[in-house]
């Protein structure tokens, strides 16, 4: 099984398992050790969710409805394909030499027989993708999650990815590039991009018990199988407590 159908098929089920216990099945002494500042984080969790109903998703909607989905699948591949020269930079760092290699093969290959990233030439040539971040490495270097914290407009983040994630930033190309001008206009296209992706997540928020408990045990869920490749440490216990109750 690829990496990529492990990640999928093992997010699957653990959506299939929040959705069942509604998120409350966590010990209050885990959710305060994951999250001691669930008061302040839920605060801004509420002001995020006004700011999103009010512009990126109405926005991130008429985006969907109006651009023909091969357009909206190109500016997907395009914002993606300017993440992986980080991804290149990162796998080395983390003594993956070989996934490296490969993340710069894609990233030559999308650039320039892809049109700039706006088609996904690697994948289609079967060239498998090694996405990987600084927080990411930061894990892999023994630095751990520390406590789940809510950023204003940004949302969830550990504070290990939330003190790091200037890093990120800065190796992103279009924080480099001089054109202020095309350069805001590509970072609204490339929000309103990735909000348009996760419309797919409202209805499953919204049937929950707790938004905020479901986006931050879905986050550290999904942020946990990106640290270990797809393969995260397999909880025997949590299983074993969850089919009992069954």
């Amino acid at each position: 099984m690829t990496i990529r159908a492990t990640i999928f098929t093992r997010a699957a089920l653990i959506a299939l398992v929040i959705a069942l216990s509604g998120c409350t099945s966590i010990p209050v002494d885990q959710r305060v050790e994951l999250d001691p500042w669930e008061s302040m984080n839920r605060s801004i969790y509420k002001i995020n969710v006004v700011f999103d109903n009010a512009t990126t998703k109405p926005l991130s909607k008429g985006y969907k409805k109006i651009i023909p989905r091969p357009v909206r699948k190109g500016v997907t591949n395009f914002f993606r394909n300017l993440t992986t020269p980080r991804s290149v930079v990162n796998n080395f760092l983390q003594g993956k030499p070989v996934h490296g290699l490969s993340e710069l093969g894609r990233f030559v290959l999308n650039s320039t027989l892809g049109i700039g990233g706006l088609i996904d030439v690697a994948t289609a040539s079967g060239m498998q993708e090694y996405s990987e971040d600084f927080g990411q490495t930061a894990a892999v270097w023994g630095i751990p999650d520390g406590p789940y914290v809510m950023l204003p407009l940004l949302g969830p983040q550990t504070l290990r990815d939330a003190v790091i994630l200037p890093v990120d930033i800065i190796f992103d190309p279009l924080y480099q590039y001089d054109n202020s001008s095309v350069r805001d206009k590509l970072y609204f296209v490339r929000l309103i991009d990735l909000r348009y992706r996760l419309l797919v997540a409202d209805k499953f928020l919204d049937d929950s018990q707790d938004r905020y408990v479901t986006t931050r045990e879905s986050y550290l869920q999904n942020r946990e199988y990106e640290v270990y490749d797809g393969d995260p440490p397999v909880d025997d216990d949590f299983f074993d407590e969850f089919l009992e109750e069954e």
